[in-house]
């Protein structure tokens, strides 16, 4: 026989308390339905965002393997029965004389030149506005910020008249100078610069009798250096897919980027002038085209994540 627990009253009476109900397989397994339906409504969610931006992809590597009338005679995300790798490869490195590997040059040219010069002009101008006091910082600094704010497509006719004056269009100048300056570069390494550089390593080098230039060359870029490289990925991707400004300043297809390039294959496919030579073609240079950011991205990756690390962490 079990006693029941017993709650005494003011007036010196009792009552019995009920017993908690027991908690069963039944309980447990409503409890664990409810806490597991954000989980599977997260998971849904991610499995959707990766299916999202792998469809593309997908659908690119999967075309690139097809002729010109398998691609429009074929299920469009699986292979044709006869696969026309060799053959498209050929004909993109070939046409119009070898054009597609001047185009390649000329983008590994613009954009390692403007990433590695936006880095480096970013990194010093962030180090200097978070650990440097100079007048007229503040209000330098909230331009750069309303800088963020101007597209770039509303900036690329007045960069072209000022280039056409001093004539620097259709020059390579014309799309290497405009790509070095990178408002949010400087932002970001400036938010970035303020965290990782402790003050009290800067007033201890002051003391030692170091100069700001040796202070910034030996111990400030080194703790820069995975914000030196986020910008650099940054500006490398935006330099590699700019489209619209090197549609306005170049006119010579030996100075063409491949956006530029791929982009008048496929109007000419559009026109009917050898459209049926073309498209599979334009398929094959796009896949070629991003090869090198997936293997720069893959190179770069741990220095990014380290300084995403780094940035999480309290000084």
């Amino acid at each position: 026989m079990t006693s029941q627990p017993v709650t005494t009253q003011p007036g010196g009476g009792a009552t019995y308390d009920a017993p908690a109900p027991p908690v069963g397989p039944r309980s447990k397994r409503r409890r664990a339905s409810v806490h597991g339906r954000p989980n599977t409504i997260l998971t849904i969610a991610v499995l959707g965002a990766v299916a999202y931006f792998l469809l593309p992809l997908w659908w690119l590597l999967v075309a690139s393997t097809k002729s010109n009338t398998a691609l429009f005679s074929s299920f469009g995300l699986w292979f044709a029965d006869d696969l026309n790798i060799v053959q498209n490869l050929q004909d993109v490195f070939t046409f119009q004389r070898g054009i597609f590997l001047t185009w390649i040059r000329n983008t590994v040219l613009y954009a390692v030149t403007s990433a590695v010069g936006a880095a480096a002009l970013a990194t010093a101008a962030g180090y200097a506005f978070a650990k440097l006091r100079f007048r007229g910082s503040t209000v330098l600094f909230a331009t750069i910020l309303g800088a963020i704010m101007v597209p770039l497509t509303a900036l690329a006719i007045p960069t072209y008249l000022l280039f056409a004056r001093v004539g620097l269009t259709d020059t390579p100048w014309a799309i290497i100078l405009p790509s070095l300056v990178s408002p949010f570069g400087v932002y970001l390494m400036r938010v970035y610069a303020a965290g990782a550089i402790p003050d009290s390593l800067l007033e201890a080098a002051r003391v030692d009798g170091a100069s700001e230039r040796r202070i910034f060359f030996s111990i400030a870029l080194r703790l820069l250096a995975p914000g030196f490289v986020t910008v650099l990925l940054f500006a490398l991707v935006a330099t590699w897919n700019n489209y619209f400004l090197p549609l306005i300043m170049l006119s010579s297809p030996e100075w063409y980027p491949l956006t530029v390039g791929l982009a008048q294959w496929q109007s000419t496919s559009q026109a009917g002038s050898g459209s049926q030579a073309l498209f599979s073609m334009v398929i094959m240079g796009s896949l070629v085209s991003i090869i090198p950011l997936m293997i720069a991205f893959l190179f770069l990756q741990r220095y990014w994540q380290s300084g995403l690390a780094t940035g999480g962490v309290k000084q």
